[in-house]
């Protein structure tokens, strides 16, 4: 079992930068592949990022490619979302995930625990 807390989500003006953390707890952290989703109003929640058990391997969908980076930190139970160059069609409430698949996948589906989520604005 894994309980999962977002943190730092807020308001920017476009442009603009924020660093979303997820602090994880529970057992066996390092084996989880990890992702951030995110979810505007009236819209399906979105794959935006993800990163393998060991930080080896991430992924980022196309539209925050360049801007967004996922990393992780196995010894503190942290994964950071950077997201850089930050436009207002970002506006959403961003979850962290954690799988127990084995591997990074892109659907809602492929995660088995979930926070609450943190609200992210960014204005025109």
């Amino acid at each position: 079992q894994v309980q999962l807390v977002e943190s730092g989500g807020g308001l920017v003006q476009a442009g603009g930068s924020l660093r979303l953390s997820c602090a994880a707890y529970g057992r066996t952290f390092s084996s989880y592949p990890m992702a951030w989703f995110r979810q505007a109003p009236g819209k399906e929640r979105e794959f935006v990022a993800g990163i393998s058990w060991s930080g080896g391997s991430t992924y980022s969908t196309d539209s925050v490619k360049g801007r967004f980076t996922i990393s992780r930190d196995n010894a503190k139970n942290t994964v950071i979302l950077q997201m850089n160059s930050l436009k207002p069609e970002d506006t959403a409430v961003y979850y962290c995930a954690a799988s127990e698949m084995g591997r990074v996948g892109v659907k809602r589906y492929d995660y088995d625990y979930w926070g609450q989520g943190t609200q992210v604005t960014v204005s025109s």
